[in-house]
């Protein structure tokens, strides 16, 4: 791990929902990094944003993964999705362009198969991760990155 990261002792993780509203004050963030690694027991999927944390909800959903603005299904890999929503968050410039290179990405992770983006609108921000199987997961914050670890 990066000496910024420490990691805790255990992974405690849940299957469950995670939801973390934004803190009192904080304004628009913009996603500018999202990368993917492998850990020692876990697959670690990294938001860097600007502007501070936002708000974050994740929980696993069912097919079909949908785009929110036109309701159209995604194929997502794997045998579980888990979707991450940042609010108040966007991945554009104020000019309209996007701050990340891709929207979609295939991963050679051990549970972690693809980041597939199904929404950037109106102050919402949605990745779905395709996973394996619905492996607990866990949120770190770091300063201004979210870290998203799904247990091996």
């Amino acid at each position: 791990p990066e000496p910024d990261e420490p990691e805790p002792a255990t992974f405690e993780g849940t299957v469950g929902i995670i939801d973390h509203p934004a803190a009192g004050g904080v304004g628009m963030t913009t996603l500018q990094q999202l990368r993917a690694t492998r850990r020692e027991g876990f697959d670690r999927i990294v938001f860097q944003l600007e502007g501070g944390l936002p708000g974050y909800h994740l929980e696993y959903i069912d097919k079909p993964v949908r785009q929110c603005g036109s309701g159209e299904p995604v194929a997502v890999a794997g045998d579980a999705w888990l979707e991450i929503r940042l609010t108040p968050a966007q991945s554009h410039t104020e000019a309209g362009e996007p701050t990340l290179k891709f929207q979609e990405r295939q991963l050679d992770l051990e549970v972690a198969l693809e980041l597939q983006q199904t929404c950037d609108f109106e102050g919402q921000v949605t990745w779905v991760v395709g996973v394996g199987s619905p492996n607990t997961f866990r949120v770190l914050e770091r300063g201004n990155r979210l870290l998203v670890d799904i247990e091996h």
